[in-house]
């Protein structure tokens, strides 16, 4: 359960100082999901900047330059890699075609060995499942709806995806986990968070006034850009392998599951205030497995059922 979360400044209304402190709060909010590694990427000159240590949020020291635009980070809970090195946290680097990018994903990719040998991708020091996607998008030469669109469509687990490119765009790619964008028109700041509840906390601790927030909902399957100007186009990409389960005989393990997720939820559930029952009510009622984490971190939609 990591957490995914930035801002895009298109209007230029904001400061590096104020971006750095923005994107702090966003951090320290975000630690709700994740302390094993925190970072963060953005575009300057043509060029994609990483920053990232194996650290909870809050101790993250970074400083945004006033002609940055976009800025995506990352707060890791540690599935896969070990988390002390650097390069196994998010968000990661790619190059497609001659173009950089960052890629952050919140959840877990089940076949990305299986991926990788089918579709003959170099292999790599990186152990993070979610470093596939970055091989995808890799291979795939470009960064656009179509590509992206491929990339989803081949990765088997439970994912959402954020990818910058150099040019400020900043991409949204909605599977089965969480994620609350806000527009606040008028400054024409957007922030992002993989939760409602991460945002709203993040929101109470700010100390600049944005204005108003209006969320900017994305679903399961959709696609979402807002470009450098603040411009926003939407796409889509076939969700059936979410939640595919499968064998993977050289690994000699049955992959996670829709149950082994259900697991996780219960395993949590006491140190967010519920009860493994809660869960089972919730489920029961018709509520996808993803939709229970994105109650059980949002107090206050849990509060109205």
């Amino acid at each position: 359960m990591c957490c995914l979360f930035g801002l895009l400044d298109p209007n230029r209304r904001l400061s590096g100082k104020q971006k750095s402190q923005i994107l702090h709060i966003l951090a320290t909010a975000a630690e709700a999901r994740g302390t094993d590694a925190t970072g963060v990427a953005y575009s300057r000159s043509g060029d994609i900047c990483i920053y990232k240590r194996p650290i909870p949020g809050r101790k993250l020291q970074f400083h945004m330059h006033s002609d940055t635009l976009a800025a995506m980070g990352h707060t890791r809970l540690a599935t896969q890699g070990d988390k002390k090195f650097d390069f196994n946290a998010h968000p990661f680097i790619g190059t497609a075609g001659t173009e950089p990018f960052a890629l952050a994903h919140n959840g877990m990719i089940y076949n990305d060995h299986e991926l990788r040998r089918k579709l003959k991708l170099p292999r790599t020091h990186i152990e993070t499942d979610s470093y596939i996607a970055v091989q995808l998008l890799e291979a795939e030469g470009e960064v656009n709806f179509k590509t992206l669109a491929h990339m989803a469509e081949k990765l088997e687990g439970t994912f959402t995806i954020t990818v910058l490119d150099k040019d400020d765009s900043l991409y949204f790619v909605r599977g089965d986990n969480p994620m609350c964008i806000c527009h606040f028109p008028s400054s024409g700041v957007y922030l992002y968070a993989s939760t409602s509840e991460i945002l709203a906390d993040a929101l109470a601790h700010m100390p600049y006034r944005l204005g108003r927030p209006a969320e900017l909902y994305i679903s399961c399957g959709e696609i979402l850009k807002i470009d450098c100007n603040g411009k926003i186009e939407r796409s889509s990409f076939d969700t059936r392998k979410l939640y595919r389960c499968y064998w993977q005989p050289y690994a000699h393990r049955f992959m996670y599951t829709e149950d082994d997720y259900i697991e996780d939820l219960k395993s949590v559930a006491g140190s967010l205030g519920y009860s493994q029952e809660y869960v089972d009510f919730l489920l029961g009622e018709g509520f996808t497995p993803a939709e229970v984490e994105e109650i059980m971190y949002d107090y206050e939609l849990a509060g109205e059922l």
